[in-house]
């Protein structure tokens, strides 16, 4: 089975674009900069507050967005092949719009936590650590995983796998992780999932 990350991999950022439209440069910050998503989330629920920004504000952002280029061809031929999960630390309130666009592969994801006004009071981790114990869980029941990502937060699911990769990532990320391979084109990282599905 793949295990994939999704925004940098197959969407683009979400809060990159909520950032864009409203306007706020502080919330660019993603865990492509930032190893501690704790920390990440705490500083974007505090501009949120402060610019009484809510949950609709940005799920009009996401319903606008499109997969990455060639994302979505990419997946159909994945899934031609064998099993795909997408493993992310977005939210069940934003995903749904790009679910939808890549044809509704599955996702494991977090919550986030609303009160009755709209507000984005807090977020709830489906598991600390969710993405590596995933991949572990997976490889629990003999599965074979093979897992890619772009960020800090993807480096324990693609450390955990059987084989995995980088997508795409910073320059920063490939030079602290240089023992890790790292793809630019979806043919690339097809060829990579292809010759660990044949060498099982």
């Amino acid at each position: 089975m793949v295990c994939l990350d999704l925004e940098g991999v197959l969407v683009p950022e979400i809060w990159i674009a909520f950032s864009e439209a409203a306007g706020i440069a502080e919330l660019r910050r993603t865990t492509r900069d930032e190893p501690d998503y704790d920390k990440l989330m705490r500083f974007r629920l505090d501009i949120l507050k402060k610019n009484n920004l809510k949950l609709p504000d940005i799920q009009k952002v996401i319903s606008a967005m499109s997969p990455l280029p060639g994302a979505l061809e990419f997946t159909k031929k994945l899934r031609e092949k064998t099993q795909l999960i997408i493993l992310s630390d977005t939210f069940e309130q934003f995903a749904k719009p790009l679910m939808e666009k890549l044809l509704w592969p599955s996702l494991f994801c977090n919550s986030l936590i609303i009160d009755k006004n709209a507000n984005i009071t807090d977020y709830a981790l489906r598991q600390k650590n969710g993405k590596k114990e995933a991949v572990k869980a997976f490889k629990s029941i003999n599965m074979r995983v093979f897992a890619c990502g772009d960020a800090f937060n993807d480096i324990q699911m693609i450390r955990e796998s059987h084989r995995g990769c980088l997508f795409r990532a910073p320059n920063a990320i490939r030079s602290e992780y240089n023992d890790i391979k790292c793809h630019d084109s979806y043919d690339d990282l097809l060829s990579e999932i292809d010759n660990f599905l044949t060498c099982q």
